[in-house]
């Protein structure tokens, strides 16, 4: 990092060094909170991303070479090292993206168990040895894909990147980032963690820059053999049609509208603190958003009530400040689309049954504050119950039954997450596997785990990141066949033996 009229600058990461883009362009990150500069990062485009591209090609022999064993102790060394780093990185996501700093403290320190967790698994993977019949040695490898790329949101920066990052890295594959043109910073600085860590120098690159241009650049690379996006479903789309091009892999974590099915045997404190969880964490802006809080018509109207009130009480303000509950949207973009919304919700004929604008006060007129907002009387086939508005706002539909309550979770394009509250356990497994998702949580919400796989249904996306599915999607499998006979075999003579063709 360096400084220019102090304002912080961080170059590209390639080949191990940070440098400045070959146009020279920057990019300016600013703070959610309050519009000032949070620092600048050189802005990459397509000759950038061919550089990165060939500083990861240099190193894709010599890493994939190394054994499982010694891409595992560098990989515990770099979650030794990240978390000494984590009050540092907390602070630079915190400013980036204006995630409250009690929720970012408990996000950030997990990081670590992805290096620990993938550097293990590289360490013990088995292959296979699959029968073959007598005479033979029939096995399998589990080889590098080679480079890969992986383009990351501004949500979560450092924990999506993790997720991707992690088993790639443990399989022996080389990769170029492309991170969010609104949280770089906290990509770049990984890279100083891994090289600290004593990660082979193009192992690891990072190119800032925007979707049209360095997006573009590395997801129609004709050498980068898996793309793997976390993102809206447009863009997934969009991405998967470019790699197709080139028969690159592509793993895709899209857009989602999760549902919290809330049935009448849970406490109605529960139920509500649950909602709260679901909705309003992140300030919405998570896949897993519980953006759909489905009622049991029987307590409907108190979940309601208290919801309201407690909602009233969050605390928005500023989000290094321990004590926020509630920070900004990340840009004023995205507020102006979650004020898209409400309107649409109104004009649609749903209630307002809280917030539905900006918070007042001195210390929040310079930030892109929202508050949590509430809508009743909302039909399933409602825009705000069906598209993903990544804010927070919460639709609240009363269900009668068990199937109408599977039913309407289900009715969304979507298919990524769903929690289900009750103390009936039979029917929690009972929805849990009637629902059209690839995550369900019972009695919980937004739980995660690098042993755990992550992913969704429908047009939530493709592949799996999380667990030993993840580690071997950023594989190919190499089958090695042996014939142990030193006989001749002549499938030609004529010497009347019956021979074996396959």
């Amino acid at each position: 990092m360096t400084a220019t009229h102090d304002v912080p600058f961080w170059g590209m990461f390639i080949a191990g060094k940070s440098c400045a883009s070959r146009s020279g362009k920057r990019l300016i990150v600013k703070n959610p909170k309050n519009g000032t500069i949070v620092g600048e990062v050189a802005e990459g485009d397509r000759q950038d991303i061919d550089d990165a591209v060939e500083a990861a090609t240099n190193a894709l022999a010599a890493w994939s070479a190394r054994s499982g064993a010694e891409r595992g102790d560098i990989m515990a060394r770099a979650a030794d090292i990240l978390r000494s780093r984590l009050p540092e990185l907390l602070t630079i996501e915190i400013d980036q993206i204006g995630r409250p700093r009690r929720e970012m403290v408990a996000q950030l320190a997990r990081l670590p168990e992805w290096f620990t967790y993938f550097g293990a698994v590289a360490r013990t993977h088995e292959d296979t040895v699959p029968p073959f019949g007598n005479g033979f040695l029939n096995y399998t490898r589990r080889v590098p894909l080679g480079v890969v790329g992986h383009v990351t949101p501004w949500n979560h920066p450092l924990l999506i990147l993790t997720k991707k990052v992690a088993p790639a890295m443990a399989a022996g594959n080389t990769m170029v980032v492309k991170p969010s043109e609104l949280a770089p910073i906290t990509p770049l600085l990984l890279g100083e963690v891994f090289k600290e860590a004593g990660l082979p120098d193009g192992v690891y690159n990072v190119v800032p820059g925007f979707g049209a241009t360095a997006g573009l650049a590395l997801t129609s690379h004709p050498d980068i053999r898996k793309v793997d996006l976390t993102g809206g479903t447009e863009t997934g789309k969009a991405v998967a049609a470019i790699a197709g091009g080139n028969l690159t892999r592509i793993a895709a974590e899209l857009g989602g509208k999760a549902s919290v099915i809330v049935f009448p045997d849970v406490e109605v404190d529960k139920s509500v603190a649950a909602a709260m969880f679901a909705s309003f964490i992140a300030t919405g802006q998570t896949c897993v958003q519980g953006a759909r809080l489905l009622v049991h018509r029987s307590v409907h109207d108190q979940v309601v009530a208290e919801l309201v009130r407690r909602t009233a009480n969050i605390r928005i303000g500023d989000p290094q400040d321990p004590k926020t509950q509630l920070g900004p949207l990340v840009s004023e973009k995205q507020r102006g689309i979650v004020e898209r919304y409400v309107n649409i919700g109104l004009q649609e004929g749903a209630t307002l049954a809280f917030g539905g604008g900006r918070p007042e006060g001195s210390d929040l007129d310079q930030g892109y504050y929202y508050k949590p907002t509430i809508f009743t009387n909302v039909t399933n086939e409602m825009r705000i119950a069906q598209e993903e508005i990544f804010g927070p706002v919460v639709c609240v539909i009363p269900f009668d039954t068990e199937e109408e309550a599977v039913a309407l979770a289900n009715g969304t394009q979507f298919g990524l997450a769903t929690s289900v509250w009750t103390r009936d356990l039979a029917r929690a497994h009972r929805v849990a596997h009637a629902l059209q998702c690839g995550i369900v949580w019972i009695n919980d919400h937004h739980r995660i785990d690098p042993a755990s796989p992550w992913g969704g249904f429908k047009m939530s996306g493709i592949g799996r990141e999380n667990g030993l599915i993840a580690y071997e999607e950023y594989t190919q499998i190499q089958n090695v066949i042996l014939n142990l006979s030193e006989e001749l075999f002549d499938w030609y003579a004529e010497d009347g033996v019956e021979k074996r063709y396959s």
